[in-house]
């Protein structure tokens, strides 16, 4: 019954959270539509940065319903596959296996030192880099699937270090302090540095594309490659 009911919450959190992503996604994109707009600098899809100027955007950080907000069309297999979106989400959650517990920095860092997962993370940020120098400029209209795919990978290994950096915050404010080890400060710079590649190119797609498509397909793509990181990493 208590599995049960951890589940339940922990679908009713993962629901609850999914519709502040969602408006975040459509405040963002109404704040690049008009940083774009605007026409005094370039674009997110062309590589320019000039959101950051626009208040709008940063409301959508910190709060994505586009077929409704933005008047994006949204055609019947888009439907069918949020739906079904939905309810593999739906069917993750409630069939979860336990977590493994991890009580120390070190143990999550034990886990991440395993070969399984170095190879994974190597495959991964290789992949990225061969997304972002190689097939950016040569992906045409398949640009969209190389954006959320430079997200994803990038997001995959954000989860793992996220994790890690709150069970370092959780320690330090009840037993010992998880800021003295090397390897929470590593966890840190790794989240730093994912967070800022997935932004980037996350404002790349919804600048240049439908976000009733992008949400969908970065959310699956994310999901996937998140639990296999988990898969790996923790066996």
């Amino acid at each position: 019954m208590v599995a049960s009911l951890d589940n339940v919450r922990g679908l009713t959190l993962a629901m609850s959270s999914s519709a502040f992503i969602g408006s975040s996604f459509v405040i963002k994109k109404i704040g690049l539509k008009k940083a774009g707009d605007s026409g005094a600098r370039a674009r997110a899809g062309s590589g320019g940065h000039s959101y950051l100027y626009e208040p709008l955007w940063w409301l959508g950080m910190v709060t994505m319903l586009a077929h409704f907000i933005l008047k994006e069309r949204l055609h019947m297999f888009g439907v069918v596959g949020c739906i079904l979106c939905v309810v593999g989400s739906v069917g993750i959650v409630l069939h979860a296996p336990k977590e493994r517990e991890i009580n120390s920095v070190e143990e999550i860092w034990h886990f991440a030192t395993q070969p399984g997962f170095i190879v994974y993370s190597c495959v991964a940020v290789v992949g990225a880099l061969f997304l972002i120098f190689w097939a950016v400029k040569r992906s045409g209209h398949r640009k969209m699937l190389v954006y959320i795919a430079i997200c994803s990978l990038m997001g995959s290994l954000t989860v793992i270090s996220v994790k890690a950096v709150a069970i370092a915050l959780k320690l330090s404010f009840s037993e010992s302090n998880q800021f003295i080890y090397v390897q929470t400060w590593f966890f840190i710079f790794v989240v730093i540095i994912c967070c800022l590649v997935q932004l980037n190119y996350l404002n790349k797609a919804l600048d240049s594309f439908n976000t009733a498509v992008v949400s969908p397909v970065y959310y699956v793509m994310f999901t996937i490659l998140t639990i296999l990181a988990n898969m790996i990493m923790y066996k």
